[in-house]
């Protein structure tokens, strides 16, 4: 009988590098938040990862999407992804050569954006893979999981609305201060001019 195919800690690696941090258009290798990964009796996967913030709304998406990329190696058992907090992520733990190529570490955000006056045009496209995770892929087709409320802004974003009035609109939809949603859409719309799914 043929001994069943051992899973290695590099094929692990590899499949990881196609998961994208959906907050950051970077391989979650790269951005340094797999902290281990463990093979056990030649197919068990333990692999201990953490977030770039405690309160990343994306937590389980990101976390099944490892399970998904993982899942695809050939004789896999088990795998059991566990989130620490220590050491806290920080922006060290990047690939140097991926760091710089974002712009991190510089002082200014590489896109300065008046809220009043510009009007975000999404581009790209949104799909729904096969387990029902939604993405959104720009048009160098690579490809960021989000969710439905990620969408839904995303396809608000018609060219139309300021970034005051998208916050407007996305506080009243969600009955939350306007305040408490301001940070997040700003966030949102830095991340997706990154990630090349809106025009400024």
């Amino acid at each position: 009988m043929p001994a069943a195919q051992q899973v290695t800690e590099d094929q692990v690696y590899s499949a990881l590098k196609k998961c994208m941090d959906p907050e950051i258009p970077v391989n979650v290798v790269d951005l340094g938040l797999i902290y281990g990964v463990k093979v056990d009796q030649g197919k068990d996967v333990d692999i201990k990862m953490t977030m770039t913030t405690r309160g990343c709304p994306l937590h389980d998406t990101l976390v099944s999407d490892v399970k998904r990329y993982v899942g695809k190696i050939s004789g896999i058992g088990n795998i059991n992804v566990e989130i620490v907090w220590e050491p806290a992520w920080t922006l060290e733990k990047m690939n140097p050569a991926v760091r710089d190529q974002l712009g991190f570490g510089k002082p200014k955000l590489r896109f300065q954006i008046d809220y009043e006056k510009s009007m975000p045009l999404k581009i790209g496209r949104s799909t729904k893979q096969e387990d029902g995770s939604l993405i959104l892929a720009n048009d160098k087709d690579q490809g960021f999981m989000v969710n439905e409320a990620i969408i839904e802004f995303w396809k608000g974003c018609d060219g139309t609305k300021t970034i005051n009035q998208l916050t407007d609109q996305f506080s009243a939809k969600l009955g939350m201060p306007r305040q408490q949603v301001e940070q997040e859409v700003v966030q949102l719309v830095q991340q997706l001019l990154e990630a090349e799914l809106l025009k400024a």
